[in-house]
């Protein structure tokens, strides 16, 4: 049997339809969403301390829906960098975790949690592309198998999620995970995004990601941004069109100090979505120069404090 789209809870204007055949939203875009989410949580959420002593305005357990075929989800009603977020992708998938490892010449996003020789710990890219395993060793003693010792290996959880989408694209374990809890202690900063599954159906590649700790005017339109666009990147490889992003949000709180630029964010309307195009090469291949994004029309840059 066929698997149905993912139902989607937009407010919509009666008989407006985009390109391709889906209804519009009252913004035109689907970032409205975003928005959405910012103005429930001024509207509705509660006063919570934070690890950073900022304060925070916070609700628990919050969702939204991107859907690519509409364009590309990078938020409008202010700047977003997205070579930035390209930066950051690229060098997570290289499964690198020292800001010198081609980062820090471009965007500083990291800078303030990394030690003194840039590094971070075993953080997403480790998380991702080198999760440690161990399996009993077998050795010999006195003629007889000794199974005590165990040797340390690597997963390589972005090339299995790869082959599973390519060999056996109705598995319900496609899911990278960053939240190693043996390794948080050593981490400069546990995973904010913890793991991200894909879904196959139709053709067509959905993702959902929980994401613990959600920072809504910093954080989140990045984090928007960077698996919208490992989505496309993931679907591209397998040959399928790239389809749904679900953001599912833990504690998805706004900082106290950030309240007055989301406020002025919210009188912004938001703008056409973008496109981004992506370079016929295999995913491993892809270089910072075969990203183009086109079509990015967006208000100006908003100030938020890093709060660390």
């Amino acid at each position: 049997m066929a698997c149905r789209e993912t139902a989607r809870s937009l407010s919509v204007v009666e008989g407006r339809r985009t390109p391709t055949g889906r209804p519009l939203s009252f913004y035109l875009v689907p970032m409205r969403q975003y928005l959405q989410l910012l103005q429930e949580i001024l509207d509705n959420g509660e006063r919570k301390e934070d690890r950073t002593g900022t304060g925070t305005i916070s609700l628990f357990g919050m969702q939204a829906k991107y859907d690519l075929r509409e364009g590309f989800p990078l938020v409008t009603t202010k700047k977003v960098l997205f070579d930035a977020v390209l930066r950051e992708l690229l060098w997570f998938l290289r499964g690198s975790t020292n800001i010198n490892d081609d980062l820090v010449q471009h965007t500083p996003i990291w800078n303030a949690w990394a030690d003194a020789n840039g590094e971070l710990g075993p953080i997403y890219g480790y998380q991702w592309r080198k999760w440690p395993r161990y399996i009993r060793a077998l050795r010999l003693r006195s003629g007889h198998e000794e199974s005590g010792l165990f040797e340390r290996e690597h997963v390589d959880q972005i090339t299995q999620a790869l082959n599973t989408i390519k060999k056996n694209p109705d598995s319900r374990r496609i899911i990278v995970s960053a939240w190693n809890v043996g390794d948080i202690p050593d981490m400069k900063l546990p995973p904010c995004h913890a793991f991200f599954q894909y879904y196959v159906c139709n053709g067509r590649l959905d993702m959902q990601l929980y994401q613990r700790s959600a920072d809504m005017a910093l954080g989140v339109p990045f984090n928007i941004a960077s698996y919208a666009l490992l989505l496309q990147m993931t679907a591209q490889e397998c040959g399928l069109i790239p389809g749904i992003f679900t953001h599912t949000l833990g504690d998805a709180h706004i900082y106290l100090n950030h309240v007055d630029g989301i406020r002025e964010q919210l009188k912004r309307e938001p703008k056409d979505l973008p496109q981004v195009r992506i370079a016929a090469k295999p995913f491993f291949d892809l270089k910072f120069e075969d990203f183009e994004l086109t079509g990015y029309q967006h208000h100006p840059f908003i100030k938020f404090p890093v709060a660390v």
